[in-house]
């Protein structure tokens, strides 16, 4: 068998480093306070986004549905679910959570420090209030419009992260 041939031309990796990258503090104010977001992979087409999110202590979000799966890493702190108070997440906590899950996150207010987490969202987050009444839609294209209101609205340089392609035909 012969070694295949590339689809894409890479002249070098698709890499990032969390590190050098900016972190856009409190993203999702003035709904969520105290939620940092740094971009890392956002297909809309896909309807996959990949964020490090750091939430201080007491963040609270929606009740919400997922109506895809998603992988959450835990890097530092402590968070869970009001709906299951006894499994915390910590530093170190692989969670994996299947589509048509429903739940809401919470960070302790006592925590000590902020909760440092990766996760990768296939398909969206709908949203609901205390009532149980739909509030919105969370998406790939929902994050990418947010990112870049912020960097235009901060005066900030454009963000980098990995994107896609866009589609389109193979003949003109």
């Amino acid at each position: 068998m012969a070694m295949p041939t590339p689809v894409f031309d890479h002249k070098e990796l698709l890499t990032l480093n969390t590190h050098e990258m900016p972190i856009y503090r409190d993203a999702m104010a003035p709904h969520f306070p105290g939620v940092d977001v740094q971009p890392l992979y956002l297909d809309p087409n896909l309807g996959i986004w990949t964020l490090r999110v750091i939430f201080q202590p007491g963040v609270r979000l929606p009740c919400h549905y997922h109506t895809g799966p998603v992988h959450f890493f835990t890097l530092s702190g402590k968070w869970n679910y009001v709906e299951y108070p006894d499994q915390p997440q910590t530093a170190g906590s692989y969670l994996y959570e299947p589509g048509g899950s429903i739940h809401t996150f919470s960070v302790p207010a006592d925590n000590t420090e902020p909760t440092d987490t990766v996760m990768v969202v296939h398909g969206a987050n709908i949203n609901f209030d205390q009532d149980g009444n739909y509030v919105n839609v969370m998406d790939a294209t929902d994050i990418i419009q947010i990112i870049d209101r912020l960097v235009k609205e901060r005066g900030l340089e454009p963000a980098r992260y990995i994107r896609p392609g866009q589609a389109g035909y193979t003949i003109g």
